[in-house]
């Protein structure tokens, strides 16, 4: 099975349960963050990428023209139920981040968060998000990355084939590195808890 189905298949499998395993962080801390990052968000035509069971749905910014796609469509229906009930229009795709099947130039801004842990070629991902960005649009994301400490880096690198198993979701990807491979200029990098959770700003 390719990577992408592989992806695909197991987030289908986790959907029912997704929000549950994710409880505890999001009331401590992921909420707090979303808020945090889409206050940042700027422009009219917005893309938000991985939008998984729609968290994000309630932050979406008011009068914006909001699409929103995600891999999983177990996923996506969840995320429908979210909008209906938030009264909020999304257009809704079933897409793979690598392959957008959207013309150059079409975004003002793309949020992401805690999606490029599962995709299987960030760095390939990353150049598409670019390349739907029209000229200096950028990209708002949220993720969780390699820790530079040798001890926690170490310990990250040895759990990641378990966690991938379970979750589909990688801890050893160096999410600031990537974006600058993809062509990215980095316009802000903030740490949010200790060295493993941060806020990026990048524009196209």
């Amino acid at each position: 099975m390719d990577p992408t189905a592989r992806t695909r298949r197991r987030y289908d499998r986790n959907s029912p349960l997704y929000d549950m395993m994710e409880h505890l962080m999001e009331g401590r801390a992921f909420g707090r963050w979303r808020e945090r990052l889409w206050s940042l968000v700027e422009g009219h035509d917005i893309l938000e990428i991985g939008v998984g069971t729609g968290k994000n749905i309630p932050f979406y910014p008011a009068g914006a023209a909001m699409t929103a796609i995600d891999l999983s469509p177990r996923m996506l229906e969840r995320a429908g139920l979210r909008a209906a009930e938030a009264g909020r229009q999304v257009d809704l795709r079933e897409m793979d981040v690598e392959r957008l099947e959207f013309p150059d130039a079409s975004f003002d801004a793309a949020v992401v968060t805690f999606v490029f842990c599962s995709v299987p070629d960030p760095v390939r991902g990353l150049r598409e998000v670019r390349r739907v960005l029209r000229p200096t649009g950028r990209l708002y994301m949220l993720e969780h990355v390699l820790s530079r400490r040798s001890g926690l880096r170490q310990l990250m690198m040895a759990v990641n084939p378990l966690t991938v198993r379970i979750t589909g979701a990688n801890i050893n990807r160096e999410t600031e590195a990537n974006l600058r491979r993809a062509g990215f200029t980095l316009r802000e990098a903030r740490p949010l808890a200790a060295d493993v959770f941060w806020l990026f700003v990048a524009e196209a």
